[in-house]
């Protein structure tokens, strides 16, 4: 018998980084495609799924203003490497029969849809993933924050934050192997810690709207569908 989930809506982020696979740059197909496959193992369980993916394996905004650019234009450029992964994501979930829809938060009508929050809605309601692509459309906000900006608006049970660490550690622990991993923890321990997970404007959102945050590892297959239904390996970050 199908396993009946707690999250019957849910959004889920995944770095920009994540679709570079062991490339150092751009899109590496099978790890769209596989990403793509687990977005469709939990759509067709039932569960309304829509997505927000960063542009880092493209253009990072803050690295461009690091290096001297205007942070504004930097983080315009950020926004549009995010429609390119959408686009990617997109091609990849249609060529698996899953119906999608890209709503850009920077209008561009001939490539996707502009944001419009009931239309997003509806397209979930009917059925559809929605892909939220360029962040916020305002320089200076993360797409952590546009995830958490987008799983309030469209009343989600949770955030699923998808790394390439099984969970949220006291430190990096590709760096600090000795790092402690958390099985839990609340929104406010997060800030309090500076447990680097999201921004904190990401995590104030969470905490006001009581949107619990899943932090677990993308890199495993089907991991998606496993935390949702409260097994595999992850952090769940709720409360507080």
């Amino acid at each position: 018998m199908e396993k009946t989930f707690k999250y019957q809506r849910v959004l889920l982020k995944i770095s920009g980084e994540v679709l570079m696979g062991n490339q150092e740059f751009g899109l590496d197909p099978s790890t769209v495609n596989r990403i793509a496959e687990d977005v469709r193992e939990v759509f067709q369980s039932g569960t309304q799924i829509c997505l927000v993916v960063g542009g880092g394996n493209i253009f990072r905004g803050v690295s461009g203003a690091s290096a001297g650019m205007d942070r504004t234009n930097a983080d315009f450029m950020g926004m549009l490497a995010t429609v390119i992964n959408s686009l990617a994501l997109q091609n990849a979930l249609e060529n698996l029969s899953v119906d999608t829809r890209i709503q850009s938060a920077i209008p561009m009508a001939s490539v996707c849809e502009p944001y419009i929050r009931r239309r997003a809605i509806r397209h979930m309601e009917r059925n559809r993933v929605v892909i939220f692509a360029a962040g916020t459309g305002n320089p200076y906000f993360t797409t952590d924050t546009a995830a958490a900006l987008r799983a309030s608006e469209m009343s989600c049970d949770c955030l699923l934050k998808g790394t390439k660490v099984d969970g949220v550690y006291s430190a990096d622990p590709t760096i600090h192997p000795d790092a402690k991993r958390y099985d839990k923890l609340s929104h406010f321990d997060i800030l309090r810690n500076d447990l680097q997970v999201m921004d904190a404007a990401a995590i104030t959102l969470c905490r006001e709207n009581n949107i619990p945050i899943i932090v677990f590892s993308i890199h495993n297959q089907g991991e998606v569908k496993r935390v949702i239904s409260g097994d595999g390996r992850f952090t769940l970050v709720e409360g507080g």
